[in-house]
């Protein structure tokens, strides 16, 4: 019997112990820690290589193809106004990332950011959905060269041997040379440092944007020609009516992806507080304005009912006698290919490197280079795979699951930003090496009684010791005084409160959020519950916002992390409108992308739980209250590795 109950002992604290591991939260690395040179990544890049990286490898070809299946199968004409909504849509999310962006400047982007204000768990999950992204979408963006450069020959049966794709008898697999030495030739310039691969990625972006630009004048000059003939049509602006505008609009949202690969530079800029948001905003606002602009014309130089829905834009000019446009045309495409490609392929190394520095990866992805300064080991590494998967696989059907990385990833950050301002971390993880730190600060604050080296042993016998114990009078003596000590434990009660009411409605608004949007899509559900269950979700939504609305956001939230840049305007209504988007978006991307991804997701927990949550950088650390975190480090002679 006593053998039985010591199992369940076992099995209860080895539960628990998975949980707490799950919900462990990192401080901000470049806030107290210092790494070696060799160690650490060259901060080398301007706000003017930031937008470069954001543009280009937020425009990419599809939008040459997706104009004309949009306006055809939901738009009309009013495929600009879809590209409004999206890029609003976009800008939310774009608020949360540049706020987090300045406060924790580290490479990991939105994984860096859950795993300080969410968890480990959670960030774990984020940065596996976004390694399936990178690599997917690189490959199937490289995966789309030949049939561009097929263009320029002619046709795919006029391409050399060596860049037309060849199908291997007996196996049916269908192998694309062409894809896999442009991953390599990606790979290499990556491989050569941050700046040399955002100057390259700045001349095939400027490349893309004057095609784009060819495109709006020289078509504007033909819609004018001809009396913007698109337009005139019976049917009207909204042929498809509001639903199906609103429909384009989330197909469209997907164009602007790309925004938060400069948030996975952030260790790499000069001046991140300043140039993150600039990067941020200037990049989505050229990418938003090209594509109305874009949409503005071409639905205006052919009713959209005409488009060609493989080659809408080649298609416009050419039924104006402009056939020759379709080199350039097909120029803008394969530039924006590439760009597309390279900020697939950026961040992606620095994931891997921030996970390893975490520990939830081997210390190999960690590497960096003492020449180049960039992590080489795991760039050669994820490029050689993803050169492989672009050889031998067509990953067009697997295209869907990337939008699941990036959309976990948008819900994620607007979330990390309601606990930044309402629940900030209060408590700072420290590693091994200062222990002999925190065990002497609680020495001389317990004086003399050493306590227990543990989270809440230590915050209770530091937090507030010094404002609740005296009073300090001009002369600088100590003053007893009870009923300031009565006052301050009140003022902790009420903060402590406070932190909890906030907690919960941050929960409960996730809960509402995903309760309503799926009531909202699942049409096979009866009439009454899926209105029962959007009410619900809906009351759940309306009343945790008013209770986050009309309470005071911490004030802790002014010394957490960097302080300085951006602020996210509108909270909490704006992270909230953000988690409502994403979450949509992310209930209606199909039973069979969520059955392929919840594959890959169930891969990622397995490796987390045989080997991350082992070998996890917080698996010894001890928590001690923020304000002492400082003292604690200028105390201590090592340095954080």
């Amino acid at each position: 019997m006593g053998v039985f109950v010591d199992m369940q002992n076992d099995g209860a604290a080895k539960g628990f112990w998975v949980f707490t591991s799950f919900v462990r939260r990192k401080h901000v690395d470049s806030v107290l820690m210092r790494r070696k040179p060799g160690q650490q990544l060259a901060k080398k890049l301007s706000a003017i290589d930031l937008i470069a990286i954001g543009v280009g490898a937020t425009i990419g070809a599809g939008v040459y193809i997706l104009v004309g299946t949009v306006a055809r199968e939901q738009t009309g004409p009013a495929l600009t106004i879809s590209f409004f909504i999206a890029g609003i849509a976009a800008a939310l999310s774009a608020f949360c990332y540049a706020e987090l962006a300045c406060r924790c400047p580290s490479a990991g982007s939105a994984y860096h950011y859950t795993y300080i204000c969410i968890g480990e768990g959670a960030a774990w999950l984020v940065g596996w959905a976004l390694i399936l992204e990178y690599t997917i979408g690189g490959s199937a963006i490289a995966r789309g060269l030949t049939p561009n450069l097929a263009l320029f020959f002619g046709g795919e049966d006029n391409l050399p041997s060596y860049l037309a794709r060849h199908t291997i008898p007996g196996l049916g697999i269908v192998v694309d040379p062409s894809a896999a030495v442009l991953v390599l030739v990606v790979t290499v310039l990556l491989c050569m440092g941050i700046k040399e691969s955002s100057l390259a990625q700045a001349i095939v972006t400027t490349v893309n944007i004057c095609g784009m630009l060819f495109i709006i004048i020289a078509g504007g000059y033909l819609a004018f020609k001809t009396g913007w003939i698109g337009y005139e049509l019976p049917s009207g602006y909204f042929p498809l009516g509001l639903n199906g505008m609103l429909a384009g609009s989330a197909v469209v949202f997907f164009s602007f992806i790309g925004f938060d690969v400069v948030a996975s530079t952030a260790e790499e800029v000069k001046n991140p507080q300043r140039d993150l948001p600039l990067g941020i905003g200037i990049a989505l606002s050229i990418c938003c304005i090209l594509y109305m602009l874009v949409s503005v014309v071409i639905v205006g130089l052919v009713p959209y009912f005409a488009l060609d829905p493989d080659t809408p834009i080649s298609s416009a000019f050419a039924s104006h006698g402009m056939q020759w446009a379709v080199y350039i045309i097909t120029t803008g495409a394969v530039t924006a290919l590439c760009a597309s490609l390279m900020g697939s392929l950026l961040p992606q190394p620095r994931m891997f490197m921030a996970m390893a520095r975490d520990g939830l990866l081997p210390s190999f992805f960690s590497d960096i280079n003492e020449q180049t300064q960039v992590p080489v080991k795991s760039t050669i590494a994820i490029g050689f795979l993803a050169a492989a998967l672009a050889f031998f696989m067509d990953v067009s059907q697997l295209a869907g699951m990337v939008s699941v990385g990036t959309l976990l990833a948008f819900t994620a950050v607007a979330v990390s930003v309601l606990i930044l301002r309402y629940v900030p971390p209060d408590e700072v993880p420290l590693p091994s090496s200062l222990h002999e730190s925190v065990d002497s600060m609680s020495l001389q604050s317990s004086g003399g009684d050493i306590q227990e080296v543990s989270s809440q042993n230590f915050k209770g016998s530091l937090n507030y010791s010094d404002s609740s114990q005296c009073l300090v009078d001009k002369a600088g003596i100590s003053i007893a005084h009870p009923l300031l000590q009565k006052c301050i434990a009140q003022d902790e009660q009420n903060q402590l409160k406070r932190r909890k009411i906030a907690a919960w409605s941050i929960t409960i608004i996730c809960i509402g959020v995903l309760v309503l949007t799926s009531a909202a899509s699942y049409e096979f559900l009866p009439s009454l519950l899926r209105f029962t269950l959007c009410a619900v979700g809906g009351a759940f939504v309306l009343c945790s916002l008013i209770v986050l609305a009309c309470m005071a956001q911490d004030n802790a939230r002014h010394s957490f992390g960097h302080t300085g840049g951006f602020v996210c305007p509108f909270v909490p209504f704006l992270p909230v409108a953000c988690i409502l988007v994403n979450t949509y978006l992310l209930v209606n991307l199909g039973p069979s992308t969520w059955i392929r991804v919840s594959i890959w997701l169930l891969a990622g927990e397995l490796v987390y739980l045989f080997y991350g949550q082992t070998h996890s950088s917080l698996i010894n650390a001890v928590y001690v209250p923020t304000a002492y975190a400082d003292e604690i480090y200028r105390t201590s002679s090592g340095c954080l590795v």
